[in-house]
């Protein structure tokens, strides 16, 4: 069993790099799966000398080669060991944490994190969200509440229902147990949410891609995972944006890429969202 995660870790690392690779070449004007900008050998970003194969082994080759470009010296980006990181432990964590029961399960939700890294890395540098990747989560997540209608149907305990686990009916009614009403209401909540928030702000403090992507986010983990997912993420993105506020790394004027802070809320609820809300209950005495 240590050998098959080693392999799903390794296996993680190498689709990092291709995502690393597809966020670097990405521009807003053009398609994200473009063939043409996706193929073709690696090269330094600020050289252009093609890398060789011993330059692009994930995670180990940055280190290597003390996080400098071989050919020019020139200083690499920490993103490339983070976001290979990111991802092998996304295809680590998945199976062995949230569906160890379940390979269909863990494939759906390794592709949602997938995108969601990618999505990420793309706004964390050209403050843009890519439509066709908002389409992916939403293919995504019609899948997964497809799976859970299935499941339900043949009263299979494969996975609970919310993230929450029996925490979720405090946060909920009773309508909401059927399964398409409950992912649409989370999905109409976060985008209202979100809507409100941008035409409030006239577009300064989020852009219409956080909508969308608030939209999908909110088909995928329903109601009320989605209320715990945009909790984490005001209160992570809220912190950090006081944290450069008071190192004057950022001003007021500034804008801050909201997709990963939403990643980092959707990671959390799925990940730990029962636990973190177990232990604010016992702490209260409850």
């Amino acid at each position: 069993m240590n050998f098959f995660y080693a392999v799903l870790f390794l296996l993680g690392l190498g689709f990092g790099s291709f995502l690393n690779v597809v966020s670097f070449r990405f521009k807003p004007e053009e398609r994200i799966f473009d063939p043409r900008k996706i193929s073709g050998r690696s090269a330094c970003p600020y050289c252009q000398k093609t890398l060789r194969w011993y330059e692009l082994i994930p995670l180990v080759s940055f280190f290597v080669q003390a996080e400098r470009c071989r050919s020019c010296g020139h200083q690499l980006s920490w993103q490339y060991p983070l976001g290979e990181l990111l991802s092998g432990l996304i295809f680590v964590f998945v199976p062995y944490i949230l569906y160890p029961q379940s390979y269909v399960l863990s494939i759906i939700w390794i592709f949602i994190l997938s995108i969601l890294l990618l999505i990420s890395l793309i706004d964390w540098r050209h403050f843009f969200i890519p439509d066709e990747l908002t389409w992916l989560l939403v293919f995504f997540g019609l899948a997964f509440i497809l799976l859970k209608l299935q499941v339900t149907s043949y009263k299979l305990q494969v996975f609970p229902q919310s993230f929450l686990r029996y925490y979720a009916p405090l946060f909920s009614f009773s309508w909401l147990e059927n399964i398409w009403l409950n992912h649409l209401f989370a999905a109409g909540v976060a985008a209202v949410f979100f809507w409100l928030i941008f035409y409030l702000g006239k577009g300064k403090i989020l852009g219409g891609g956080d909508v969308k992507l608030a939209f999908a986010l909110g088909l995928i983990l329903g109601w009320p995972d989605i209320a715990a997912a945009l909790f984490f993420t005001f209160l992570l993105g809220g912190l950090f944006g006081f944290i450069l506020l008071i190192s004057r790394r950022k001003t007021m004027k500034d804008y801050l890429p909201l997709a990963p802070f939403l990643a980092i809320g959707v990671g959390l609820t799925a990940f730990f969202g029962y636990q973190i809300i177990n232990g604010y209950f016992s702490l209260m005495g409850l």
